[in-house]
């Protein structure tokens, strides 16, 4: 039996020729994968030898799951279609049209496609990516010396991933949750748009399989089913953070006093962004307006995230970093830096560390322990009565970036670092930087005896001071 799309959200998608760039995904048991498999199979009949394809996963084993299910619908769809598995890993359709099947694993394999040609490019689990560099770089392979009006990439996944926060924001998910919003990109002139999912879409497995809901309630935690379910992007599956509370942790921005110490953490980054946090030590005290954090409570208050997109650095030098890091900071009392020791590593020339200090921006290196300083971190955000750890709102990358960190699946204990982790990174080493409380300075004047209760005379005679503040003479 021929594969048809199923009404709903898979054949709107399926419809939307039109959009250059779309994303359809959200829940497990959606469709996806049919779907890609589908869009392709769609225009085989109409372009015949010039409908040229290729489809990614990223391992060699998630690409065998894919290639299973083509091997299900393709013949029955196309008599005489064929699959080669060596050495071209290829479909071959009756009137020349051709599906290359891939995995491309890190964003250098996407280099070997230079100078290909595809009119159909697609990408199962496309959050599964930490970045979409290679997705972008594929961009280019979108071209046809034929006439062909509707070349297209399409791509899918569920909420999570390494690659979460930056499928989030390129189909504008953050802003359009809903989906079916379609989002013109003024540098590339293409346009791109997400359609949702949700597993009770899927009708066919509703019916043929009644007890699929119930499995998958059954093996996680709340927003592990929110992001299964119902596809939800807020709900992040996985969560290392899963202590994260924006209610308890953003707060709105205050004037810091002085006598706080401050401090700087920083991870360094080039092709990956450079994240610089700024940090304040609550003394306890009570506020001008009101409020009141614990008495070595960490306060984020400024950042400095250099990101040319999700997950993408600026390139930017380590001496114009440097001078940034300055001009942020202006005449405020720094006590101190740390940074990844990393930066001290010499490697045919003066370290990013040196190059940093002979900008006058100095940092002793940090305590690099991963899962200790993990741990820090999250003793911090839970704390006993109130949290230790606390972030300005106006740190936006911070904010994004936490409460989406997944944890490393050989290793549970740390932190996937394929995802977006450098605010992550330069906020343990804050952590185990040793921050100190620095109490107010402010001497208040001893009252004279004249002025003293009896109690309050004898009290400051005991400590053997006189009214003067000297030590009295017994």
């Amino acid at each position: 039996m021929a594969w048809s799309p199923q009404p709903g959200p898979q054949l709107e998608a399926f419809q939307a020729t039109w959009c250059d760039e779309l994303f359809f995904g959200g829940a497990r048991g959606g469709g996806k994968s049919d779907f890609l498999l589908g869009d392709f199979a769609r225009d085989v009949p109409t372009y015949r030898a010039n409908w040229r394809g290729v489809l990614f996963r990223r391992t060699y084993p998630e690409l065998e799951e894919l290639v299973a299910r083509s091997r299900m619908i393709y013949p029955e769809t196309f008599r005489g279609a064929v699959y080669r598995e060596r050495p071209a890993n290829e479909w071959t359709f009756p009137g020349g049209a051709t599906l290359k099947m891939r995995h491309l694993e890190s964003d250098a394999d996407a280099e070997s496609y230079n100078g290909h040609q595809y009119s159909w490019i697609g990408w199962d689990e496309l959050p599964l990516r930490p970045t979409m560099v290679a997705y972008n770089k594929l961009k280019a392979c979108l071209r046809s010396a034929a006439k062909i009006p509707d070349k297209r990439i399409r791509s899918t996944g569920n909420p999570g991933g390494a690659g979460h926060q930056a499928v989030k924001s390129y189909f504008a998910i953050d802003r359009f949750p809903h989906g079916f919003v379609p989002i013109d990109d003024e540098d590339s002139g293409m346009t791109r748009m997400f359609i949702p999912s949700k597993v009770t879409d899927n009708l066919i497995l509703m019916q043929n399989d009644p007890g699929y809901i119930g499995r998958l309630k059954g093996v996680g935690s709340a927003a592990l089913m929110r992001a299964w379910l119902d596809g939800d992007w807020d709900a992040v599956a996985g969560a290392y953070f899963d202590c994260w509370d924006s209610d308890r942790h953003v707060i709105r921005p205050f004037a810091i006093p002085e006598h706080w110490t401050r401090f700087g953490s920083f991870d360094w980054g080039s092709a990956r962004p450079f994240s610089m946090g700024w940090w304040a030590v609550s003394d306890g005290a009570l506020l001008p307006d009101g409020r009141q954090y614990p008495a070595g409570a960490m306060i984020r208050y400024r950042e400095w995230y250099g990101a040319g997109g999700p997950n993408e650095g600026l390139k930017m030098t380590a001496e114009a970093v440097a001078d940034g890091i300055l001009a942020r900071e202006g005449t405020e009392k720094v006590s101190y830096r740390v940074s990844d020791p990393a930066c001290w590593k010499i490697d045919g020339g003066p370290s990013i560390a040196e190059r940093m200090a002979k900008r006058d921006v100095l940092f002793r290196p940090a305590d690099n322990s991963r899962v200790a300083g993990w741990d820090a971190m999250r003793a911090r955000m839970v704390g006993d009565d109130a949290p230790m750890l606390y972030v300005f709102d106006t740190c936006i990358d911070f904010i994004r970036t936490i409460p989406a960190l997944q944890h490393d699946m050989a290793k549970p204990e740390d932190l996937d670092t394929d995802g977006e982790d450098h605010a992550a990174d330069e906020a343990r080493y804050g952590c185990l930087s040793r921050p100190y409380t620095r109490h107010s300075t402010e001497i208040k004047p001893i009252r004279g005896a004249s002025e003293m209760t009896m109690d309050e005379a004898w009290k400051l005679a005991r400590q053997g001071v006189n009214e003067r503040g000297e030590r009295a003479r017994i």
